[in-house]
């Protein structure tokens, strides 16, 4: 017997009148369309409709999205989940990582595909978490914020996101995110052709920022967080103690390691990173100061 469908999303627009919330259990959507009256009425009918049901489309696979990733191992049959899997196949070989890694980045482009499709819009997104899917036309662009810690914003840095960019997804990971992280990363914030491909990179590149077995920094497993963790018993990143500046610099640069390989090999575009107050960054992203 299969398990009773979900009641559609949560649906109402924000005080501004202009963007539209949408929640659907753990999913949690702030999605802004611009384009005539019409149009933007019906992208954010698509997108309710494209959201109602979708949780239920991943539960029904959920085993095989917490697996680890395996080249030869079965292919989701649900579109979301089979673009989560396409996501962190190219980056399987940098360690550990399940299909999981691209979860909100993948729903992100999975409803703005159908907003775009149901109406001409000069520019759209979709808010996933901080995890965002951009649809821009020419002459458009899209400003984004930096912050080093999720948890406490502050912004630091500001970046523009022109049409001709070969941007279209905005990721960001680390220990003070939704999601658990394997290192020390305040935050990652990756641009890169897709949202479920800037999702998947920040998380391998927020776990590669690191200083395995010093004192300072507490682990614990993740199941012991969480015991569906996709996770299971490898050791989560709990608390940061003091680091010293080189100590903070030897972490950031093992990140940005991966981030430059990441971006020689054309799978993302640019990437940020923070630990306490220090950054680095690669790539094409040109930072303002807030």
């Amino acid at each position: 017997m299969r398990p009773p469908k979900r009641p559609a999303p949560r649906a109402a627009l924000l005080p501004d009148g202009r963007r539209l919330h949408l929640q659907d259990g753990p999913i949690d959507l702030v999605i802004e369309a611009n384009g005539s009256a019409e149009a933007v009425e019906a992208a954010y009918l698509a997108a309710v409709d494209r959201l109602t049901g979708l949780l239920d489309g991943l539960c029904a696979e959920l085993p095989l999205l917490r697996a680890p990733f395996t080249a030869d191992g079965p292919i989701p049959r649900d579109p979301v989940g089979r673009r989560m899997y396409d996501a962190v196949k190219p980056l399987a070989a940098s360690g550990f990582l399940t299909p999981m890694a691209a979860v909100a980045g993948a729903v992100a482009e999975a409803v703005l595909a159908a907003m775009v499709a149901a109406a001409p819009l000069t520019r759209a997104y979709v808010n996933n978490g901080g995890d965002i899917a951009l649809a821009l036309s020419p002459g458009t662009s899209f400003a984004i914020g930096l912050v080093d810690r999720p948890d406490k914003p502050s912004l630091f840095a500001r970046s523009h996101i022109q049409a001709a960019d070969p941007v279209r997804g905005i990721a960001t990971s680390g220990r003070h995110g939704r999601s658990f992280s394997l290192g020390i990363a305040d935050a990652v914030t990756v641009l890169a052709e897709t949202a479920a491909d800037a999702d998947a990179a920040a998380t391998v590149i927020a776990n590669a920022v690191d200083l395995p077995d010093h004192p300072a920094i507490r682990r614990i497993a993740a199941r012991e967080l969480q015991p569906d963790s996709d996770l299971g018993d490898r050791l989560v990143t709990e608390s940061v103690g003091r680091l010293d500046p080189a100590e903070i610099d030897l972490a950031l640069t093992r990140g940005l390691a991966v981030a430059d390989r990441l971006a020689r090999e054309g799978l993302i575009t640019a990437a940020a990173l923070h630990l306490a107050g220090a950054t680095k960054t690669t790539g094409a992203m040109a930072l303002a100061a807030a």
